[in-house]
């Protein structure tokens, strides 16, 4: 393909839906500067860029080929390919990119290199990511409602007020990422190491633990309602000054000296809890003399 040909259908699309090479570039997640590369014919773009620039300027793939009629360029439409644009981040390398604000709806952001990018007050309900870099990432007042994080990596990853509903975390690793003034609603954090995670100030609503491994986890002061510790490893947590209402903690195994000793190094000093998580605790042989039953 001749680069100044390419460049020139590129420039000529983009002014026909009339837009600028600043635009084009934010919808590309690349700088200004790329843009006007291509359309003076110094660089081009590979070929999945090929393929959203299709989407964005409502053309053709076959619109960059140099057999392609000039004469019917930027006119043939590509139905097929602006959804993919809209919806497939997959596989992308968009490390420090800015999401802030976005509505993204059913985005997929999987095997995607995501590390230090920000999706403050972003609205990604339905979005799942997968096999990711999403270390350091901002979710600040993010919309993670019935999202999907799975096999990924949330290290240093902020969740400050971020509206979490329904959303699954499984097999990461959440070391350091902190959670602030949130409210969990029937979160399931499955096979996930939070030994390093940090809770502030946080409601736990219908949330399931499910053998998860939160050795050593401080989870004072929280409130916890309707919560499973289903086979969690909890050696060394506490809850002191945590509320506990119908919370349930099973062990790993079947009740033997190895789970009523572990169930013994869980600290639950100041904390509030009804009768049946009282009465249950306490059939395992936790240590609850300074529990407060409501």
């Amino acid at each position: 393909m001749e680069s100044k040909s390419i460049g020139s259908k590129i420039a000529k699309a983009r002014r026909k839906i009339n837009i600028s090479q600043a635009q084009l570039a934010e919808r590309l997640f690349i700088s200004p500067q790329a843009v006007g590369k291509w359309e003076r014919g110094e660089s081009i773009p590979d070929i999945t860029t090929f393929n959203r620039l299709a989407g964005i300027l409502g053309v053709d793939l076959n619109y960059f080929s140099e057999n392609f009629p000039s004469t019917n360029d930027a006119t043939t439409p590509s139905p097929t390919l602006e959804p993919q644009l809209l919806t497939n981040f997959n596989g992308s390398d968009l490390p420090k990119s800015d999401f802030t604000g976005v509505i993204a709806h059913q985005r997929k952001f999987n095997g995607s290199a995501l590390r230090g990018s920000n999706f403050a007050g972003a609205d990604l309900t339905g979005s799942s990511f997968t096999s990711s870099d999403v270390r350091e990432t901002n979710f600040d007042g993010t919309n993670l409602t019935d999202c999907i994080l799975s096999t990924i990596d949330l290290t240093d990853a902020s969740f400050n007020k971020t509206i979490l509903v329904r959303t699954k975390f499984s097999k990461s690793v959440l070391s350091q990422a902190k959670f602030t003034d949130a409210t969990l609603i029937d979160v399931k954090l499955t096979m996930t190491d939070l030994k390093k995670t940090i809770f502030e100030n946080c409601v736990f609503n219908g949330v399931d633990f499910k053998y998860s491994d939160l050795r050593a986890q401080c989870l004072d002061s929280q409130t916890f309602i309707g919560v499973k510790f289903d086979k969690s490893t909890l050696n060394e947590a506490t809850f002191n000054g945590a509320t506990l209402k119908n919370v349930s903690f099973r062990p790993t195994y079947a009740l033997t000296n190895k789970y009523y000793r572990a169930i013994k190094t869980i600290r639950f000093d100041g904390a509030m809890m009804d009768k049946l998580t009282y009465a249950a605790l306490k059939g395992m042989g936790a240590e609850l003399s300074k529990v407060t039953v409501i």
